[in-house]
This record gives C-alpha cells, structure tokens and sequence, in this order.
C-alpha cells in the first residue's frame, strides 16, 4: 500500500473476523524480515488496529499487538526512518520509551493473551516498551 492518504486515515478497531488479516500480516512481515522489524494492517492495505513486529526479548518472534493505545511515553529523539510503503527515509520524532495498552499475542499461539513485554530493541526508533492488558481489556 502506497497511497499516503490511506496510511494517514485513522483504522478502525480490530474484532474477532479479523484472523485472516493477522495471518496475512504476519505473513507479510515474515517475507520482508530483512529489512522490516514492524509493520501496521494499513500497510497491507487493511485499515484495522492491528501492529505486528519482530520482538528480541522472545528470541525474534513476531508478536502481534490488537488495538494498541499508548499510554504513557517518555523522552523523544529525532531519527532517520524508512517503511515498506514509502520510498526513502524521513525524519521523524521518536519517544524513547512508551507504555502500551493492547491485546497481545505472539503469532504462533493459538488465542490472543495479555501479557507484558520490554524492549523491542532492534529498531532505533522503538528503545523501549511496555504492554499492559487485563482480562478486561479483551476486544476478540
């Protein structure tokens, strides 16, 4: 996907018919690990609430984050950013840390879990996260 006014709309919640989108989702980061360590619905052209990146702190396994708010953030750099769907690299503002709240789970299991997760150190612009969901918190 490549039109920045679609990237640019908000998505819309992601809800339980949305299996397919994150196996397509997963999918397609699988295909491009090289050079992507995340990637949002929006950018495989499905505008839905839906990140899936490549997490170190479980040994490169792609997690994938459902309807993820940010919570709280802290401190903020400028970098160098380039994405699938854009040429070229930008600069952008970056937080140094951000508290997440979302429905997360890794893309081998089978039902979406909450849990807590920090890191996310592979990319320059992501030095740390934290997840935070409750059973309340479930959307699927």
């Amino acid at each position: 996907m490549t039109s920045r006014s679609f990237l640019r709309t908000p998505s819309e919640p992601a809800g339980p018919g949305d299996a397919t989108v994150i196996e397509d989702l997963v999918a397609t980061l699988e295909a491009n690990r090289s050079s992507c360590v995340g990637m949002a619905a929006n950018m495989i052209g499905i505008g839905k609430r839906i990140i899936a990146f490549v997490d170190e702190d479980l040994g490169g396994r792609i997690t994938v984050m459902l309807n993820p708010v940010i919570t709280a953030s802290d401190g903020t750099f400028d970098t160098q950013e380039g994405c699938l769907s854009l040429t070229g690299e930008r600069c952008t503002l970056r937080y140094r840390r951000i508290e997440v709240k979302s429905i997360m789970r890794t893309a081998d299991s089978a039902h979406a879990t909450p849990r807590s997760a920090a890191g996310l150190r592979k990319s320059s612009s992501m030095k740390s996260i934290t997840a935070m969901a409750s059973s309340s918190d479930y959307q699927l």
